[in-house]
Order: C-alpha cells, then structure tokens, then sequence
C-alpha cells in the first residue's frame, strides 16, 4: 500500500486529502497517469514528493511509501 497526499485545488477535485492505494505502481510516471484516469485531472505542472523528497518520474516506489501531489503556488 502506499498514501497519497493532494493539495490545495487538487484535494477540492479529488474530494479527499489523503487517499491510500492498495496498488503499488512501478514509478511516478505511473502512477500520475493512473491518478490522471482515475480522478480526472492534470498532473503535467504538478510536482511529486514521495517520503518528503521531491522525486522524478523515473523514480521506483515502493510499498508504505508516502507521495504528495503538490501544485504550483502564485504569490503576491
């Protein structure tokens, strides 16, 4: 199993914050991509953080692993 995290406008379309899988996909790639199909939404210009370091989508996971989807933040 591994936890999902969403944030800010992804957590209002996900309809939760905290999502656990009991599939375990390969990579990041994957699993943005099962997420995208599953929820409906765009990851492209999302960045990803698994067990609090910000990864690559060639990154391997792995079970209890801990991801965070985390969007681009505008200041002002």
């Amino acid at each position: 199993m591994i936890t999902l995290l969403f944030f800010a406008h992804l957590q209002e379309a996900v309809g939760e914050g905290r999502i656990v899988l009991s599939n375990v996909p390969e990579t990041v790639k994957e699993l943005k991509q099962e997420v995208e199909n599953r929820y409906h939404i765009d990851l492209k210009q999302v960045m990803v953080a698994v067990n609090e370091e910000y990864a690559r989508d060639d990154q391997t996971l792995q079970p209890g692993d801990i991801v965070a989807f985390i969007p681009p933040v505008s200041g002002g």
